[in-house]
This record gives C-alpha cells, structure tokens and sequence, in this order.
C-alpha cells in the first residue's frame, strides 16, 4: 500500500462503516480502474471504482 496525498472514502461492505484513508493502491482491471485499501475493522480489502483521471493522478 502507497500513502498517497489525497485521502479517498471507502465503504466497507462487511462492517457495513465508511472510513477515509490515504494509504491504498491502485489497481486496473479489464479496463476498469480501482483504488484498494485495507479495511479498519478487519484483514480483508475494500475497492472503490475510480475514474480514468484519478486513475492517471494516482499512478
């Protein structure tokens, strides 16, 4: 996980809780971009669909 400038939300489907971070990566999947970061309430990973420009900020 990369510690970015800009912190995202994320909802973390599990405990059913949004949470902000600025640690997550970035992922591209079948022309899909994502951002990945850890959940606070458990081990497992929440995405979050991001757009093409946050995509390329990002990188």
């Amino acid at each position: 996980m990369k510690k970015q400038s800009k912190s995202l939300s994320f909802y973390d489907v599990k405990s059913k809780k949004k949470f902000s971070t600025s640690t997550f990566k970035i992922v591209k999947k079948k022309k899909r971009h994502f951002a990945v970061a850890k959940s606070k309430s458990g081990s497992h990973e929440c995405w979050r669909v991001i757009s093409k420009v946050d995509y390329d900020k990002f990188k």
